[in-house]
């Protein structure tokens, strides 16, 4: 089951990951949240990051202090 976060506006919203490749050949992930379940949707928060959310209400991954 995909992880799923609800905001203070009581809207829920899936955490997904993409592995894109950089200009410089690099590999990187790219975490979001999206309104519906789709291809790449996360069971989990990655390890050493944790949910926020904006003033417009909207979840963001932000790394663990």
């Amino acid at each position: 089951m995909a992880f799923s976060y609800t905001n203070s506006k009581d809207r829920t919203y899936i955490l997904h990951a993409r592995t894109t490749t950089l200009k410089n050949g690099r590999q990187q992930t790219i975490y979001f949240f999206g309104k519906e379940e789709k291809e790449g949707a996360l069971d989990a928060v990655p390890e050493g990051y944790m949910v926020s959310e904006s003033k417009n209400g909207l979840p963001v991954l932000k790394k663990a202090a």
